[in-house]
């Protein structure tokens, strides 16, 4: 890559910033500068991101921002899981941190914001500090957690789940890549083992809060011209595969009142799935994403459909009543066509609500730097959902152009994420001054 091209994505970064937000110590082209140098880590010709868990680039990524940690005057550590933490003790080290940070992997062909935003946000937050002298009452820790995305082996947020004490070893072992590696054999290339994954879980009574900032990945803010707003929840995701089971025949010979077409009833049930989570839920949502029509032939009717629902929603009631529903309908369109229906259920994870207090942290830090609370939920999952299941924990969106996420257009402003900076260091001196 030419300089002249290493430079670009830096430079429309800084292109229209307002250095006035440079205050209190933090630095927007520090920030900007950095964001840049970990673009150009597995930097793709479309100018994405291409850096799987457990690869060489995003342990090049982690170095990288070590080697910042340590010029911040933060001690590191590296677990058994490869997860990264840049420690700064407080006035008083026997108190339990408080941790914020996120993930420098991404999925193939990424962003640049997802993930790395969070981990430098936090880490601004050092120098903002190291440049004013201030010290926390407690410890405050930055981390890096490991394969987040989880694009290597099809489940993520490794590092949080191991740190928690969520993985299962033993089917974390079983897993094997597209290029047929094992679990084992990955990781080991990285420099870990499975017995260090197996050591990696913390004691959390050392872990006060956790924070986190995370690109929005949707609308809602853009729509609301507001910078950064504060997560009220983190939907859990059930998913259903449903299939529908028709009888295959001639496309010529068959006479429309005589077949029993999966695929038109499917085709029925896909139009309905999006109407019914408004009637439910104002955060709940449900996509058709993945479908199969069996035997796919041009002059066949369609024997068999099978298809995935994605369901998700911040609130556990909402979200199971909502899978109900799903299945419901799909049973009554199957017996409207006289066509066979069979669900079942193949992932089921419970939601994270944010905690009314931590939430009301979060809206006080965006006030007191004088934004417009703007509450919303997330419907992606992030390790601030896994460290919410053990800890106080609560999650700072910043505003994504066009809604755009797990893309090479995937962009965020500096001034905005200047603004979530300054809207973290408010809520972290607010949690470690206890």
């Amino acid at each position: 890559m030419l300089k002249t091209e290493e430079n670009v994505f830096q430079s429309k970064l800084l292109e229209g910033y307002d250095r006035t937000m440079n205050q209190s110590g933090v630095s927007g082209e520090r920030l900007a500068a950095r964001l840049a140098e970990l673009s150009k880590i597995g930097s793709t010709e479309e100018n994405g991101s291409y850096r799987i868990g457990f690869s060489k680039e995003e342990r090049k990524a982690k170095e990288l921002v070590k080697s910042w940690m340590i010029k911040a005057g933060l001690m590191v550590k590296e677990d058994g899981a490869g997860n990264l933490f840049g420690r700064l003790e407080g006035k008083n080290k026997e108190l339990a941190s408080v941790i914020s940070g996120s993930h420098v992997d991404s999925v193939p062909n990424g962003g640049h914001f997802d993930g790395p935003l969070g981990v430098l946000a936090a880490l601004e937050v050092v120098e903002a500090w190291k440049e004013t002298g201030y010290k926390p009452e407690r410890p405050y820790e930055v981390v890096v957690f490991t394969d987040e995305e989880g694009s290597r082996f099809n489940g993520g947020l490794r590092g949080s789940r191991a740190i928690c004490g969520e993985l299962n070893m033993e089917e974390e072992i079983r897993k094997i890549d597209q290029q047929g590696n094992s679990f084992q054999k990955v990781i080991e290339s990285d420099g870990l083992t499975l017995q260090g994954f197996k050591g990696s879980k913390r004691e959390l009574d050392t872990v006060k809060a956790f924070v986190e900032v995370h690109i929005e990945q949707g609308s809602t803010l853009e729509r609301e011209n507001v910078a950064v707003g504060v997560v009220t929840g983190i939907a859990g995701p059930s998913w259903l595969k449903i299939s529908f089971y028709g009888k295959a025949g001639h496309a010529g010979n068959t006479p429309m009142g005589e077949r029993n077409d999966a695929l038109v009833a499917a085709s029925e049930f896909v139009g309905q799935v999006s109407q019914i989570p408004q009637r439910l839920s104002k955060t709940a949502v449900a996509t058709v994403g993945k479908l199969q029509v069996y035997p796919n032939g041009v002059n066949v009717i369609p024997g068999k459909v099978e298809l995935y629902v994605d369901i998700r929603d911040i609130h556990q009631e909402t979200l199971d009543q909502l899978t109900g529903e799903i299945a419901k309908k799909a049973l009554e369109i199957g017996d409207q066509h006289g066509i066979s229906v069979e669900y079942e259920q193949t992932l089921n994870v419970s939601p994270v609500p944010i905690q009314e207090e931590m939430q009301q942290r979060l809206i006080e830090a965006v006030e007191a730097n004088g934004i417009k609370p703007v509450l919303l939920p997330s419907g992606a999952g992030h390790d601030a959902m896994v460290l919410g299941r053990h800890v106080p924990s609560g999650m700072i969106f910043v505003r994504s152009q066009d809604g755009i996420s797990h893309n090479p257009k995937e962009w965020t402003s500096l001034g905005d994420c200047v603004q979530s900076v300054h809207v973290l260091k408010t809520a972290i001196e607010s949690l470690t001054a206890e």
